[in-house]
């Protein structure tokens, strides 16, 4: 019987296969109590299983692909961090001894608590790295039974069914165990868990493989060798398609592998409207590899490096020669192109380890206007001048400029630039090189932000606007919340009015301004953003060509009535009407 299944598309791409069930962990452990006695055992069990996913990460890693994303070695680096780390380690062996939990039911129980922790945080990137813990647990609780990993059953898999192409369908899958897709066996998939953000959507995107993630129930109601359709454009799954619309998808999927190829071929070709107007496209990143990812997409630079998850798996302060190392692994990877480093975006909503290890500091009641970003960074002056002076010694291995999230005030710009200046003073005292020219701009994403953008444009180099918190904090939407999350709309005429006084006002003044959020990298708005002005884009890599393609076709004389249209439009009907008439141009 046919059926359609609905979920988030989290990378783009039409994928024909039968399905392949991976079932999770047994995550309903068996709870027993151990003897005194038994605790040393208990916990040498826990630390056989730990060096076993050790050594399967590595061989992972030894197996990596030359041509194989360099996010995926990021990815394993991450997993061998949470194998190791404390809040998971030693907590689950405070478990083990204090309550005599067998060792399997304390992992259980402090993969819960952590659970909490992330479910607590706003940034929907930060939240989605529950996912890796999860993982992670899930390869340490195989080990302790003995089980064979996700990994090795793709692989087996894939060598006896070759001459299939096949679908993976999980309740989720780890990053690292997504290596195997690299085989022709496998074409797309499907998981129960995750979001756009997720580290398995980052990879299927970064692999080019059609994905939906989220869609609720898939591992239960799909079956094993069902034929089925991974729409990855719309987040659909449709299993046992009738035969005019397998005919209809295979006749699109043939369309898209064209479309592909031709996109390609813009990689290296010049960035510019028809009109002879220069672009400048940039990507994000969250990880220093993630650099390696932005040039070979072709990016001219990185418009933001988000330099939290760096800090999420320190239980300490991260040291400041570690963070130096990462963003000089980042610049000298981008090979003298500008990369835009954003101070830390934590707090009350994004508690680092330390911060939830009982050092006094408690969740908000509402987190996403609470002491987080510059706000916590300016609370915790000591910790924020050590991130300022690793990312100014980095400045010295290439163009790079400061980005501080959250500003709204004078005086938190100025306390900023007076903390600037004195790790510069720092540095000087002890010698070492810094760029003295390095820039520092700010992030508009609080509407008091965009509508006194003068305060920033008399004090900072250059301006980025993060649509993803504006759209949030200018309509009171909570994008975390499912409850209110279908409010949330870029294209309400408040935020476009907003961000076209934005770069009104900064063009004015002559300060470059780019857009980092998620609007940049949707080709639906690209020409509404260029008719607003904008000519410096920043997105995830993945996004960069078909970004391209719109710019190289469009020209910016043309857009000015319907985007005049769009401003000048309140009623819904009305707008969505403008914006057809600016894709029509």
């Amino acid at each position: 019987m046919s059926f359609t299944l609905h979920g988030i598309p989290v990378s783009r791409g039409i994928a024909i296969g039968q399905a392949y069930l991976i079932a999770p962990a047994a995550l309903d452990v068996a709870h027993y109590l151990i003897e005194p006695d038994q605790i040393d055992a208990e916990i040498e069990r826990f630390n056989a299983a730990q060096v076993a996913v050790a050594a399967e990460l590595e061989a992972l890693r030894a197996d990596l692909a030359t041509d194989a994303p360099s996010e995926m070695g990021a990815f394993i680096n991450v997993h061998t961090m949470i194998l190791n780390d404390a809040m998971l380690v030693q907590e689950t062996f405070d478990l083990v001894r204090t309550r005599r939990y067998n060792v399997e039911w304390a992992l259980t129980k402090q993969l819960e608590i952590l659970g909490r922790f992330f479910d607590e945080i706003e940034d929907e990137y930060l939240r989605e790295r529950k996912a890796d813990v999860e993982q992670v647990v899930e390869r340490l609780l195989k080990a302790l039974a003995g089980a064979s990993t996700t990994a090795s059953l793709i692989a087996h898999t894939a060598a006896s069914n070759g001459h299939n192409e096949m679908i993976v369908v999980a309740h989720d899958i780890a990053p690292a165990d997504m290596l195997q897709f690299k085989t022709q066996a496998f074409k797309g998939f499907v998981t129960d868990l995750g979001g756009r953000t997720s580290h398995t959507a980052i990879v299927a995107r970064s692999l080019g493989i059609p994905a939906s993630v989220g869609v609720q129930q898939a591992s239960v109601l799909i079956r094993q060798n069902d034929l089925i359709i991974v729409d990855g454009d719309h987040g659909i799954v449709i299993v046992d398609p009738a035969p005019i619309v397998l005919e209809e998808y295979s006749y699109r999927q043939s369309e898209k592998l064209l479309e592909q190829r031709k996109l390609q071929r813009l990689k290296f070709s010049p960035t510019q409207t028809l009109c002879g107007t220069k672009i400048e496209l940039c990507a994000n990143i969250e990880l220093p590899e993630d650099a390696q990812v932005a040039v070979e997409a072709g990016a001219m630079g990185v418009g933001l490096f988000r330099t939290e998850f760096l800090f999420t798996n320190h239980k300490d302060q991260l040291p400041e020669e570690e963070q130096f190392e990462a963003y000089k692994r980042a610049i000298e990877l981008m090979n003298g192109k500008p990369v835009t480093i954003r101070t830390i975006d934590v707090g009350a909503d994004k508690p680092l380890d330390s911060m939830s290890a009982g050092d006094g500091y408690e969740t908000a009641p509402n987190p996403a206007l609470g002491l987080r970003a510059i706000r916590w960074s300016l609370s915790e002056p000591q910790m924020f001048t050590t991130q300022l002076r690793a990312i100014l010694r980095a400045s010295a291995f290439g163009p790079t400029k400061i980005l501080i999230p959250m500003l709204a005030h004078a005086q938190e710009i100025d306390q900023t630039l007076d903390l600037i200046q004195e790790a510069k003073r720092q540095l000087d005292e002890a010698g070492i090189a810094y760029d003295r020219k390095v820039q520092v701009g700010a992030m508009i994403e609080i509407p008091a932000a965009a509508i006194a953008v003068r305060l920033f444009l008399s004090r900072l180099d250059f301006l980025s606007i993060g649509t993803n918190d504006l759209i949030q904090y200018t309509l009171a939407i909570d994008r975390a919340d499912n409850a209110v999350a279908h409010l949330y709309d870029p294209l309400h005429p408040a935020v476009l009015n907003l961000i076209a006084y934005t770069l009104r006002e900064a063009k004015k003044a002559g300060v470059p301004i780019s857009v980092c959020g998620e609007m940049a990298g949707d080709p639906t708005v690209t020409r509404l953003l260029l008719g607003l002005g904008l000519t410096e884009f920043s997105m995830h890599p993945s996004q960069l060509l078909v970004v391209k393609q719109e710019i190289l076709r469009s020209s910016l004389k043309a857009f000015e009535k319907p985007v005049a249209d769009v401003l000048a439009a309140y009623e819904p009907e009305e707008l969505q009407a403008a914006l057809a008439r600016l894709q029509k141009v």
